[in-house]
């Protein structure tokens, strides 16, 4: 069984966006959603967002923060998580899929090949 993968993260600190090499090939108006997503969500309650694949494919949203990051909005970001899983569903479904049938398959014929 495969580890955990993230999709992408975003920083309010670093005030950067990452979207993991593994996932180029999703269209290009997916990947400017994601950063649009991500860094709207650092920007409105702070810390750093990540988008991650478990080991069944399911997409989770962690957030976290550095010690002593009075600014940052922990209710805030349970909240924001929840609409943007509501609002977003389509969105979250469809990444979910593609990881699945894409990305399981391609680590799976690895597993199986080599």
């Amino acid at each position: 069984m495969q580890e955990e993968i993230v999709l992408c993260a975003a920083s309010a600190y670093e005030k950067k966006f990452y979207l993991n090499q593994l996932f180029e090939g999703i269209p290009q108006s997916v990947k400017d959603e994601l950063k649009i997503m991500c860094v709207l969500f650092t920007e409105d309650v702070g810390g750093i967002l990540e988008l991650i694949y478990d080991e069944e494919g399911e997409l989770e949203f962690r957030t976290s923060s550095d010690e002593g990051d009075y600014l940052y909005d922990e209710i805030g970001s349970v909240l924001k998580v929840k609409e943007l899983q509501r609002d977003k569903q389509e969105l979250l479904e469809s990444l979910q899929m593609f990881y699945k049938i894409i990305i399981l398959g391609i680590l799976e014929d690895e597993e199986i090949c080599c």
